[in-house]
């Protein structure tokens, strides 16, 4: 990956930028492209081992959910429809913030790389807030695993004969993939508050084109897979009944 260079404390050299000049070239690579392109190649490696392991939680949940349709069904009619789309919307929005803002590192437009990846950074905490009021309503139903779980008594009513561990294990695989995204979320929103940072601060050679390319790749994989998770996790019942 490019080096970070710091500000010239020259004082013939205040106020210039390192957004015109070429990346600083590690000495390891040929040319700039190579260095580009092996940087890139490392953020696939890396997001490679996440898909594996959040395949593997999709797997599972793919496995209890045919094997206890109608107890994952009505577990997943608790969740709130509307505003998992929202948040779906809003992680949408924020890739395309993130591609403009990758777009910005490519054209050297230093105030329209902060611009784009503070708005990216909102929506990622916009995210989140309207997670933060899912889950504590799960609490206040008591939904939550582990923690005085209780199986509503409608869903009762509705499944008289149904299992109660495997009801209970669509919770536990709700928030440990919904949790997980979380938190691979909250590590996003901090490297895009940190490039964003930096390019204000003018610390990348060449626009840091290669450190935000970077960046969006591992925000496009969170979004990606939000878009597996809700319909996976919140339409079931809708799936069921038609």
């Amino acid at each position: 990956m490019e080096t970070l260079t710091p500000r010239s404390s020259n004082p013939a050299h205040v106020g210039r930028s390192n957004y015109d000049e070429e990346p600083i070239l590690g000495v390891q690579f040929d040319d700039v492209e190579q260095q580009h392109e092996s940087s890139i190649m490392g953020m696939w490696l890396f997001l490679s081992t996440e898909i594996m392991f959040f395949g593997g939680l999709i797997g599972a949940y793919t496995i209890y959910r045919f094997m206890s349709p109608g107890e994952f069904a009505l577990a997943s009619h608790h969740q709130n429809v509307p505003l998992g789309a929202f948040n779906t919307v809003v992680l949408l929005a924020s890739s395309l913030t993130m591609a403009l803002g990758v777009r910005a590192a490519q054209l050297h437009d230093h105030r329209a790389i902060v611009r784009w990846l503070i708005l990216t950074a909102i929506f990622g905490t916009m995210f989140l807030g309207v997670k933060a009021i899912e889950y504590t309503t799960d609490y206040r139903e008591h939904l939550i695993p582990a923690m005085g779980f209780q199986v509503p008594a409608e869903d009762l009513e509705k499944m008289p004969d149904m299992n109660v561990g495997r009801y209970q294990m669509y919770y536990v695989l709700y928030f440990f993939m919904t949790g997980l995204h979380a938190i691979h979320l909250i590590i996003g929103i901090g490297l895009v508050l940190v490039m964003a940072y930096l390019s204000w601060r003018h610390w990348f050679s060449g626009a840091g084109e290669t450190q935000i390319d970077v960046t969006g790749l591992y925000w496009h994989f969170i979004d990606i897979v939000w878009v597996f998770l809700y319909p996976l996790l919140y339409l079931i019942s809708a799936h069921a009944s038609s």
